[in-house]
């Protein structure tokens, strides 16, 4: 036990020792401190605010005006991205700025975009207008027939405009035509105008009927299509002209127009009236495509300075609102002068936070010094590990099991290794292992560049798992190579085979079969049993006694981390009436049978070991006849039996019963306690007060360590029979594969044509990369978790810690929210 304890400590094993701080920060310096602190990022700050909502805190106003900042710069990044313009890369250096000077810069700036904004709508509504009477005049020309006997002012529109904006930039040619009165009230008259082609069928249809048929509607595509504003779509339109004859109609129909948002334009049936507007139009929209060019280019230069201090902005803005809100954590002493904070840090970083500390203070020009003191308190520290880019993955699918409480042993220590090697055990296939190590290579290769860049949730969950497939791809060629398979095929990698066929009728399964000539093949699975008669039941019996042997040894594994936890918190109640029981059952039962697998491959034995692990319970004192693999089998069944049923209630009655004693021999003769000057309750006292006036409940512990005794006991049965799922999981893939390759790629290849041939071998490759190399992956790297999770991890793994979450500028999110 001394040279257990005198072993180096393994930094991964244990997260890091921890320590309560309290920091009493000047105000003059507060802001330079916990900047400071943010950059160093070693220190989870506790909130001393808990009972105030956010508006009631000290620094409200400035997280405000960081909110407001936040907005400004979203807007202007949303402003640059609809004009398709990109982010200039961060310059080398830029000169430093205050939040004030900013903040008046973005004002500026915001003011200047939305005055942009307006003037260029303005602009591109009058030009949209504009280009829709163009298109109107050309279109309508064609419907109009003049008449001899019909004046112009017959058939001229006094309020033909129908919109729902106001057109007074068209005011210039549009008054002539909307001056004149109608001098006669009857005859056939008509109204123009251009709508939305989703739009056209409803809107003949509801003239139709208001008319009562009474209208000829006549329409046509228009030559451009129209920008809508309100999406900054193109919108392709139809042009229509509607005859009428009376008020009333046209009326009805103008209120239509408006409801359908048709926009109406004044069409004159004079030629040579109708030209000289044309003529107008163009000229007019001339002049604002210049206008727009124009204030296009001026926009563009502006977003583009903008552009060049965006990246620093944001990450200004980012960095001062988490300052502030680690401000609205600390509270006020009593002479309002000094700030009070406190957290959480481990113990080598306390130096790093010192010098820190005194920087701040230096830089402040503060007279008085930061006070840093460590304190004592009961609650239990949060759980950090130092993790690398190689190790985080693997402590990442530890924690979302849950996070370890403090100092309890980690279990990503072994998942690292175990974690990849069930996954191959499911997954064996050195072609199909090269294919993903391919990928992984690629993924690690372009480390740098992908790190930072904004990807797809998938290839992000991907990326970050990177040293997770490499090592599952290793593993994955190295139990190909066990299990002799290369997309199916076996190859006589490690020499010749060691068995050959009886006679010439071997190969089709006519005769007794294959015949042992030499020693073993040297490594794996030999390639002759492929395609033998035998294989199934040979290959079966193989993953199913190896898959048991696996979770007997993982399950071991969990039971002795569960030791060392004991050890470490000086828990010997845990030892004696946890760990020993729990050994002695698992091994007792499965153990034994572990040990009966190897010795029936040793022995070359043809006992049946199912027959003798029934009849160890049925008839324990019965004679193993034919099934006797060694000498004192039977004896020593009984005592592993009786072993086996001691432990059961080793594991449920003492400790319950030890624990009520200790307690009250703890709290013997207090049972009245101690008259105290203070006047507080119990229930007023802070909760790492009461933590040690809180009462034993004797019946919630012995319900509570029934529930894990008998949780065990059957867990020790359905774990077991779990890791089946490894040669399951084996089997599919590998028959998936030999389905694919011979029913797939082997058919095609029978035939003399090359299509044929291109076409199985495209289908082939399509199922491998996506059957077998995306969903086998994904059903293997799903089994092994849960193996890990269950079968594994509740073996010693509480999981109910929480995790140290420093304030870090580093950790911040990429979108400001």
């Amino acid at each position: 036990m001394e040279y257990i304890d005198n072993m180096p400590s393994m930094d991964l094993m244990r997260s890091e020792k921890m320590t309560f701080v309290q920091l009493i920060i000047p105000a003059e310096s507060a802001h330079r401190a916990i900047t400071y602190l943010g950059q160093l990022g070693l220190l989870q700050f506790r909130d001393l605010n808990v009972e105030k909502s956010p508006f009631q805190r000290t620094f409200v106003n400035q997280v405000k005006r960081c909110v407001e900042m936040s907005r400004k710069l979203r807007y202007f990044k949303d402003q640059i991205h609809k004009a398709g313009l990109l982010l200039p890369p961060l310059p080398a250096s830029q000169p430093d700025i205050e939040l004030e000077e900013m903040e008046i810069q973005l004002a500026e700036h915001e003011h200047e975009l939305i005055e942009m904004n307006a003037n260029s709508e303005k602009l591109r509504q009058s030009y949209n207008e504009l280009l829709e009477f163009k298109m109107v005049l050309q279109k309508a020309s064609g419907f109009l027939v003049s008449s001899s006997h019909t004046t112009d002012q017959e058939i001229e529109l006094d309020e033909n405009v129908c919109s729902n904006d106001n057109h007074a930039d068209t005011a210039s040619f549009l008054e002539q035509e909307m001056r004149s009165e109608l001098s006669n009230q009857s005859g056939v008259r008509f109204i123009s105008g251009i709508i939305c082609k989703s739009k056209v069928l409803q809107f003949e249809r509801m003239l139709f009927r208001a008319t009562r048929g009474n209208m000829l509607f006549n329409q046509a595509v228009a030559d451009d299509e129209i920008l809508d504003p309100s999406s900054n779509e193109m919108v392709e339109k139809i042009v229509f002209v509607v005859f009428f004859s009376g008020e009333q109609a046209r009326t009805k129909i103008l209120k239509i127009c408006e409801a359908f948002r048709a926009n109406c334009y004044p069409v004159p049936e004079d030629t040579t009236k109708r030209r000289q507007i044309t003529q107008e139009v163009l000229s007019r929209l001339s002049e604002l495509e210049a206008t727009l060019d124009a204030g296009l280019r001026h926009r563009d230069k502006a977003l583009t300075s903008i552009g060049y201090h965006l990246t620093k902005w944001i990450s200004m803005v980012k960095t001062q609102k988490a300052v502030y809100d680690t401000l609205n954590m600390l509270n006020f002493d009593v002479t309002k002068k000094c700030l009070v904070g406190e957290g959480w840090c481990p113990i080598f970083a306390k130096t790093k936070i010192q010098e820190a500390l005194q920087r701040a203070t230096f830089d402040s020009s503060s007279q008085v010094g930061i006070i840093f003191h460590v304190m004592d308190v009961t609650e239990s520290p949060p759980t950090y590990f130092r993790t690398n880019k190689f190790t985080n993955a693997f402590q990442e699918i530890v924690d979302a099991y849950g996070v370890a409480k403090y100092q309890e042993g980690n279990p990503a220590v072994y998942t690292i290794v175990t974690f990849p090697f069930l996954f191959a055990v499911m997954f064996g296939d050195w072609g199909h292992g090269i294919c993903l190590l391919l990928g992984a290579l690629f993924l690690i290769s372009r480390e740098s560049k992908l790190s930072s860049q904004k990807l797809g949730s998938f290839m992000e969950m991907l990326f970050g798992g990177r040293y997770v497939l490499l090592l599952m791809s290793i593993f994955s060629i190295y139990c190909g190579l066990i299990y002799n398979e290369f997309f199916s095929v076996p190859f006589h990698i490690f020499g010749d085979s060691a068995y050959k066929c009886r006679d010439a009728t071997c190969s089709d399964a006519q005769t007794v079969g294959l015949v042992k000539y030499k020693d073993p093949y040297p490594f794996g699975v030999d390639p002759s049993w492929r395609g033998s008669r035998s294989e199934l039941p040979f290959l079966n019996s193989l993953k199913m006694k190896m898959s048991i042997l696996l979770g007997v040894s993982q399950m071991n594994l969990g039971i002795i981390l569960s030791y060392f936890n004991a050890r470490f918190f000086s828990s010997s109640l845990d030892i004696k009436y946890q760990f020993v029981p729990q050994i002695i059952f698992l091994n007792s039962l499965f153990g034994y049978l572990s040990l009966l697998i190897v010795v029936k491959w040793c022995t070359g034995s043809q006992a049946d070991l199912y027959h003798v692990m029934i009849y160890m319970f049925l008839s324990p004192f019965e004679a193993l006849g034919e099934n006797r693999l060694f000498w004192g089998q039977s004896v020593l069944q009984v005592i592993l039996l009786l072993l086996a049923l001691v432990a059961v209630p080793w594991m449920l009655f003492p400790k319950p019963f030890i624990l009520k004693r200790l307690h009250m021999e703890r709290f013997q003769g207090r049972t009245y306690g101690i008259l105290g000057t203070s006047e507080m309750s119990i229930d007023d006292q802070p909760d790492s007060a009461r933590e040690h006036v809180e009462e034993f409940n004797f019946s919630e512990i012995f319900v509570h360590q029934m529930i894990h005794s008998i949780e065990f006991v059957l867990g020790a049965v359905s774990n077991t029979a779990s890791y089946l799922r490894l040669w399951a999981l084996s089997l599919a893939h590998s028959e998936l594969s030999t389905v694919f390759y011979e029913k797939v790629l082997l058919l095609a290849w029978g035939y003399n044509n090359i299509i044929i041939r291109l076409v199985g071998l495209a289908v082939f490759a399509f199922a491998t990369a996506f059957i077998l190399l995306m969903m086998e992956t994904l059903s293997a790297f799903l089994h092994a978790l849960r193996l890990h999770w269950v079968e594994f991890q509740n073996k010693f793994y509480h999981g109910d810690g929480y995790k140290f979450m420093p304030f870090s500028f580093a950790l911040l999110a990429d979108d400001d929210d």
